[in-house]
């Protein structure tokens, strides 16, 4: 007599298939017992580095050591305003002592203009300058991320080599490292080359046009708007150590930086108090009845340089 077989009938290796499933189901609670799931390393990465942070406030208009200070490059007409950020994910966390990012941590321009544990960073002394002392052009000194979770590492940069480059522009590189050695040194110059001499020694300005320059290999710090990268914060922009040159041998504004800080006025109010601000505020209500009867796809953008350009001037936050 035949025998039939029914769904129920266990075939092939079924009690190892069944052991099998047993310890996949066994390792996956496990796992997430101790949060070390993707999507839990993910959420965990996500919520500290991306906790909001208060940056630091001026209130006789300059950077000072110790200051919490945004990197700010206002863009151009092909890229977006972006802010110095931590290019972390998940690969980069590590239980060590604390839960925090490993290094060498690389860096990019992300769009998020929020101070966050990403991209604020601390002006660090290099030549025994106290805290709270100001700092002056040409000056050098150490960008550090903020202690906890961030673990205080130092933007770094060193010659490029087929070995340590950028991924898509093959230029020279610029990361998050422990050592703070001479690798990690910059200097504020000042945007205008016919001016940098009379302003070597001065005291820096807050949310003002800058350059920042690289001891070492003497090259400016750079967003490359042509070289985008795909993050798990999004789309960003690549960032570099490279001084970018024009006709008249000034650099472009890829390497244009303001170095900005909180505002000092009341829940983020200004107080227009001088007529040379009143002047400015009239400057930018023409440049705005301006700007809504142009027809020119530019006409925004030329009026947010406008408007930043004034505020730079007025030592006003960006």
């Amino acid at each position: 007599m035949a025998m039939l077989r029914t769904r129920r009938t266990k075939i092939g290796n079924w009690y190892e298939d069944s052991c099998l499933e047993e310890d996949v189901l066994k390792e996956y609670l496990e796992k997430k017992e101790r949060g070390e799931l993707a999507v839990q390393k993910v959420a965990l990465l996500k919520e500290h580095i991306l906790k909001p942070v208060s940056l630091s406030v001026s209130t006789d208009g300059g950077v000072h050591f110790g200051d919490t200070v945004m990197l700010v490059n206002l863009g151009g007409p092909s890229r977006e305003c972006s802010a110095v950020s931590m290019n972390a994910d998940v690969s980069s966390l590590t239980r060590e002592a604390f839960l925090g990012i490993s290094a060498p941590c690389e860096v990019s321009a992300g769009r998020d203009m929020q101070p966050r544990a990403r991209t604020s960073f601390t002006i660090t002394s290099v030549d025994g300058s106290s805290d709270g002392s100001r700092l002056h052009y040409e000056q050098s000194f150490a960008l550090k991320t903020l202690c906890g979770f961030t673990r205080g590492l130092f933007l770094t940069s060193d010659i490029c080599s087929f070995q340590k480059c950028t991924k898509k522009s093959r230029l020279q590189e610029v990361s998050l490292e422990t050592d703070g050695s001479f690798l990690s040194w910059w200097r504020v110059v000042h945007f205008d080359p016919q001016e940098r001499l009379e302003h070597e020694g001065l005291p820096v300005p807050v949310n003002a046009k800058v350059l920042i320059v690289h001891c070492k290999t003497n090259h400016a710090l750079a967003v490359l708007g042509d070289h985008s990268l795909w993050t798990m914060y999004g789309k960003e922009y690549e960032l570099a150590a490279h001084t970018f040159l024009d006709s008249h041998k000034v650099e472009e504004e890829k390497n244009h930086w303001w170095m900005c800080t909180s505002d000092p006025g009341e829940e983020g109010q200004q107080q227009f108090d001088t007529e040379q601000q009143r002047e400015c505020i009239h400057r930018c209500a023409g440049a705005l009845s301006f700007s809504s009867r142009s027809e020119c796809g530019h006409s925004m953008w030329a009026l947010k340089m406008a408007l930043t350009s004034i505020k730079s001037d007025l030592l006003l936050p960006v």
